[in-house]
């Protein structure tokens, strides 16, 4: 156990006043020092202003002039110099001071020493620094002793910065605000958070919280840092009697880092009644508390204040402008990001990276985002780790992995590769591309695995339907220690295609957790509500209650989600009712369209008209698109044709809402109207996203389209589908040619059907894999409810068929 004593404030050991010279060092120094030479002075003033100016060069070269002249530098001019050079971080020509003081014989004093010690601290070289402090003997005083801490501090040797400071406190030095900073740095991690907690008591009994800044904000971040405890750190800068604008911006900062966004912008205001004029930091940080949020509002107050302030060209407050418009513009657009992005006057690798990050984020502009990045390395701008980590997601997102073999060689070049991000993301681009040998590789040349690792090759096996692979990594995370997160399960649940196989086993080991959140209970719920198991989800959903786990808005979209797709609308009422009234939780507009959702599917849509009338927010896009969903399922053109026109109000170039009223007015043989919706969207230039079926068959992916003849076993495939067709007529199927939407005989409808890209994909699953095996296919779209039968899964969840009984009881 460490104990800490406060020594007697006597007076440290000092070296003597006055000391003898050494003979030896009598012939080497100049007679000229007790009878200066006239030179002295004049040049000495001439170095010093060299040194104001930062001409460091010209400086070296008159202290050269100085020996020529018969007026040797002292030791104030050698410290003077030494000082620029660490002001000015040209630790080079320190060390070349250095040789040259080593040179003149001068006895150093503790000034000059100590000066040494800082040089080599902030250029890294700790050892020549310790043997410095060593070879200093009784010269050394309170602020060789504080350099030393702080040199082992500063260069992550935190436990020698530790023991250096208990060995001053048992020589009896008294520490002052210096030591007491860089020892506290030295604790700002989770190791040493315990011993930091210890001379944060000693701090408060020497009284230096109330006395200096400096001291209270690493106290703040040894809080934050070590322990992630933002109660203590607030209690800290509460304490403070003095607070200056570097100790608010770090608290805002902290308070935006640790997910505590709305904290940091009432500490903003609070800074701002202060009287203190926030700066460019201040304002990075509070664009970022306000991205978090999605607050797009006040981030544009804060864009007119910046502009106003002359800080909107500043890469730091740029960067969070960026990233604020892509992360909060409401059509995912990157307009706003990019006219920000293209108004800093200059750009770094920062600003470069934070608008090709944005373009990645957005979901559509990947091939900009690797344009960009191209264009960024022809401007000779050098990439770090975060540039590459998100080009290769751009690449993975696009199925591009040649594009991203290239990025990664680059990386190689640079020697940035063995960066856990960019491995992270190789490892992702690959497994997106299907490559999943090539991901296993990037993943076992990972020189240092993270859960990130383990999450990106888990999330890809699961998703390429590898679920032994998955299963055997998900064991293996458990034996590293690494632990386990909320994500690793729903890749787990997310990609089974099977509950009774992966799924079990992560049931399984959710079992063993000895410490579930709401992120792993959430999962869970999750997870039975994609696979059809809505039972199951409000089950476990009632188990995480009796825990005590406290729901959380995601929490709430999977229990109603999972009412929705059964049918079960007294329950999805009550959940929702009890969210603000039980747990204070205020309904978003996901919430509202997932009870849209459970009314509309049941074909109430009068009374999911009547839930959006009575909403207390304006209903966005997402929940009309809900209801004209529902119109287009039962047939209510009418309804359907309002929800199309609320929808296009808002987002007038949204492809889905044409499609949508079009398919309407076509099952209602309303042809003239198809005809003039399918017009105005040619002139717009608006394109329906192509419908389609995959399925992978021995580690291969094949992909369907409606009608599709490409495929080099596709007269085979459409044998399987006569035979099929035969079979499940046979067996009472009746074609439902009210989901073919074209002006065509009903006869030519029904060959249509069976041209659907589903349909397809079934068919060459029964050619191409044994009796023994599943079928899993896999659709961009919502199953056509002709198709239902013959599919897996749609684009919103899992459909387990079992002896022509469908999971979702043929409610989706």
């Amino acid at each position: 156990m460490i104990t800490l004593s406060l020594p007697s404030p006597a007076q440290p050991l000092l070296p003597p006043s006055s000391k003898t010279l050494n003979p030896s060092l009598q012939n080497i120094i100049p007679s000229s020092l007790s009878l200066k030479n006239p030179n002295f002075e004049p040049l000495k003033n001439r170095l010093i202003r060299q040194l104001d100016v930062g001409r460091l060069h010209h400086a070296f070269s008159t202290l050269d002039l100085m020996t020529q002249q018969n007026a040797p530098p002292d030791l104030t001019t050698y410290s003077i110099i030494l000082k620029s050079c660490i002001r000015f971080r040209n630790f080079q020509l320190g060390k070349l001071v250095h040789r040259k003081l080593m040179q003149s014989g001068l006895e150093l004093d503790s000034v000059v020493l100590n000066t040494l010690i800082s040089l080599y601290s902030k250029c890294g070289d700790t050892e020549t620094a310790r043997l410095i402090f060593e070879g200093m003997g009784n010269k050394r005083d309170l602020v060789s002793w504080s350099a030393m801490v702080s040199c082992f501090a500063n260069n992550s040797m935190e436990l020698q910065a530790i023991w250096t400071f208990l060995d001053m406190l048992e020589l009896g030095f008294y520490p002052n605000e210096y030591c007491f900073a860089a020892v506290i740095r030295a604790c700002s991690n989770a190791n040493y958070a315990w011993v930091g907690e210890i001379i944060y008591g000693f701090v408060v009994k020497t009284g230096y919280l109330e006395a200096d800044v400096c001291v209270g904000c690493e106290l703040i971040d040894m809080f934050v840092k070590g322990s992630g405890d933002l109660g203590s750190a607030y209690k800290v800068f509460d304490k403070m009697p003095e607070r200056n604008l570097v100790t608010w911006t770090l608290m805002i900062t902290r308070f935006a880092q640790l997910g505590c966004a709305r904290d940091a912008i009432d500490l903003f205001l609070d800074l701002e009644l202060s009287g203190y004029v926030p700066d460019r930091f201040t304002y990075s940080s509070v664009l970022s508390a306000c991205t978090e949020l999605g607050l797009l509002a006040l981030g544009k107050q804060l864009h007119s204040r910046v502009i106003r302030l002359g800080l909107a060209l500043d890469v730091c407050v740029g960067c969070s402008l960026v990233d604020m418009y892509a992360k909060c513009a409401a059509d995912g657009s990157v307009d706003d990001s990019r006219k920000v992005f293209e108004r800093m006057p200059e750009h770094n690798v920062m600003s470069w990276t934070a608008i090709i990050t944005a373009y990645v984020q957005s979901g559509e502009c990947d091939k900009e985002a690797i344009e960009l990045f191209c264009k960024m390395i022809s401007g000779h701008i050098r990439p770090n780790h975060f540039s590459f980590s998100s080009v290769l997601k751009a690449c993975g997102n696009l199925s591009d992995p040649y594009t991203g073999e290239q990025v990664y060689s680059y990386a190689v070049k640079l020697g940035i590769a063995s960066v856990n991000c960019v491995g992270n993301s190789l490892i992702s681009m690959y497994a997106r591309s299907g490559r999943m040998e090539d991901a296993r590789k990037a993943f076992d040349i990972l020189f240092e695995k993270n859960l990130v690792s383990y999450n990106a090759i888990v999330d890809g096996y699961a998703k390429n339907l590898k679920s032994e692979e998955a299963f055997l990594l998900f064991n293996e995370i458990a034996d590293t220690g690494i632990g386990i997160s909320a994500f690793t399960f729903a890749s787990l649940l997310s990609g089974a295609a099977s509950i009774g196989a992966m799924g079990k086993a992560a049931f399984q080991v959710f079992n063993e957790m000895e410490d579930r959140n709401v992120i792993s209970w959430t999962s869970m719920i999750t997870g039975f509500a994609k696979h059809g198991f809505a039972t199951r989800a409000l089950e476990m959903f009632h188990k995480m209650l009796e825990t005590g786990t406290k729901p959380n808005e995601i929490t709430y979209v999977a229990v109603l989600s999972a009412c929705s797709h059964v049918g079960m609308i007294s329950e999805g009422q009550k959940h929702f009712n009890s969210m603000y009234k039980e747990r204070g939780i205020v309904p978003r507009m996901e919430h509202y369209a997932c009870m849209v959702d459970l009314l509309g599917r049941s074909g109430l849509l009068v009374e999911a008209m009547e839930f959006i009338n009575s909403m207390p927010l304006m209903a966005d896009a997402l929940v009309w698109r809900t209801l004209l969903g529902a119109c287009r399922v039962h047939g209510n053109t009418e309804l359907g044709r309002h929800a199309a026109e609320m929808i296009l109000e808002q987002e007038p170039d949204d492809p889905a809402a044409y499609i949508l009223l079009s398919n309407l007015h076509a099952s209602a043989g309303q042809w003239k109207d198809v005809v003039k919706i399918r017009k105005s969207m040619k002139e717009r230039n608006l394109i329906k996203e192509a419908g389609c079926s995959w399925i992978e068959v021995e580690n291969r992916v094949h992909r369907f389209h409606v009608g599709e003849t490409s495929h080099p076993q596709a007269w085979q495939i459409y044998q399987e589908l006569d035979q099929l067709a035969s079979k499940i007529k046979e067996m009472g199927y009746i074609p439902d040619t009210d989901f073919v939407l074209h002006d065509i005989e009903e006869e030519q409808k029904e060959q249509f059907l069976f041209q659907h890209s589903e349909k397809i994909a079934v068919a060459f699953g029964l050619i191409s894999t044994s009796q023994s095996k599943p079928i899993r296919i896999f659709k961009n779209l919502r199953v056509c409810g002709d198709c239902h039968t013959a599919i897996n899964k749609d684009s919103n969840r899992f459909h387990h068929i079992k002896n022509g009984v469908c999971s979702c009881n043929d409610y989706w």
